[in-house]
């Protein structure tokens, strides 16, 4: 069975201490979008990743440092043990992804803010999902060079892509944002690993000496979706752009996607910044939004239950308090729709469910994960 594969047919019983959500079971029915929303759980403090067990069931990420299983009748588990400490402000425990080996090795792969005394990065762990929480749990990758506790923009979305490689958006830290042009360094970068963390010996760098060898693409500010095409396989992210100018690119190989020399958004000063990507050798985004949307999570949705749907990219945005679905024609896209108007909440993260649905988290104290169905 090919990669993908693993992801969906594998069987995988964990039984975990649960407890019934007393906030699930709400539905909001969007008319004008023709969708129906239920909520699958709430009061889950500020979830920012998810994805589902083999079995149906959902491993979410809480932004306060804990690990849930929740179940498609909406029972949350207690927290999970063997999660390590993390550091908060924009961190804390972030993405969660499925080992492509799942099935034989029981894998996760997590994403968090790691603290080293008065400062912090983006880290990323591996550990073993057991009956009762995380064991052996191992650090894959940290993100150097680490900054202050006022750091901001940790990135941290997980990709897998068909080859097994390990795909990671780190963001730029902020205030040291001009560090994104050198190769020295993995601020504003985007990484491609093999699963224990080491450099592919087929990375684009991995030959030159004065340039990390984990580096993929580089120029990146605040890269917080990641999703790869399902026909192309190639990596597809969304970032956080300052003032506007908030993007979706491809990410590629030895590519500069300009930040911080290029952005069409503003400084939070409203200094303009430089528009003319191309000319000057950055690479234009394949889309961009002027005024802020604030996208995070990302998905191309290949399902069957929204049709009209099929081949479209999916970002859940936060400022824009909307799932935005964007058409595309090849590496084109040629139309955008607003969804969830109404709905009105910060949304974290967009995926799509082995039952061909679509699944969101929003971004709250008492976050929820929210089934989207068709009306009728």
């Amino acid at each position: 069975m090919n990669i993908k594969g693993r992801f969906f047919f594998v069987l995988f019983s964990l039984c975990a201490c649960s407890v019934p959500d007393a906030e699930a079971g709400k539905t909001f029915l969007l008319e004008n979008d023709q969708l129906k929303l239920e909520e699958v759980a709430g009061n889950l403090n500020h979830p920012w990743g998810m994805v589902f067990l083999p079995d149906g069931r959902m491993l979410v990420t809480e932004r306060v440092g804990r690990m849930r299983i929740v179940t498609q009748t909406g029972k949350v588990s207690e927290p999970l043990t063997g999660v390590p400490d993390v550091y908060g402000d924009q961190g804390g425990l972030l993405d969660v992804a499925l080992s492509p080996l799942f099935a034989e090795n029981h894998l996760i792969y997590f994403t968090y803010g790691e603290r080293h005394g008065k400062k912090a990065s983006t880290a990323i762990a591996s550990a073993i999902l057991t009956d009762n929480g995380l064991e052996d749990v191992r650090l894959v990758f940290r993100q150097t060079p680490k900054a202050a506790n006022t750091i901001w923009h940790f990135g941290a979305r997980l990709a897998f892509a068909y080859d097994g490689k390990l795909f990671a958006t780190l963001g730029d830290n902020l205030q040291h944002r001009r560090y994104t042009q050198h190769l020295n360094n993995y601020l504003g970068k985007v990484v491609r690993l093999n699963p224990d963390g080491t450099e592919p010996d087929d990375n684009p760098f991995v030959k030159r000496k004065d340039i990390k060898p984990e580096i993929w693409s580089f120029g990146h500010r605040n890269p917080q979706g990641a999703a790869i095409h399902p026909e192309t396989g190639e990596l597809w992210i969304s970032e956080h752009g300052p003032e506007g100018g908030d993007e979706i690119n491809i990410s590629r190989a030895t590519r500069n996607y300009g930040w911080p020399e290029r952005s069409y958004g503003s400084h939070y000063t409203h200094l303009p910044i430089a528009d003319t990507h191309a000319k000057h050798g950055f690479e234009e985004p394949a889309y961009y939004w002027g005024k802020a949307v604030a996208p995070s999570g990302i998905a191309f949705y290949t399902g069957n239950q929204f049709p009209k749907w099929r081949g479209n990219l999916l970002v859940a945005t936060l400022a824009g308090q909307r799932l935005i679905r964007l058409t595309l024609e090849g590496q084109k896209v040629v139309g955008e729709e607003r969804l969830l108007a109404g709905f009105d909440k910060r949304l974290r993260h967009v995926i799509q469910g082995p039952d061909g649905y679509v699944y969101i988290l929003t971004d709250e104290d008492e976050g929820q994960i929210i089934r989207i169905k068709p009306l009728h």
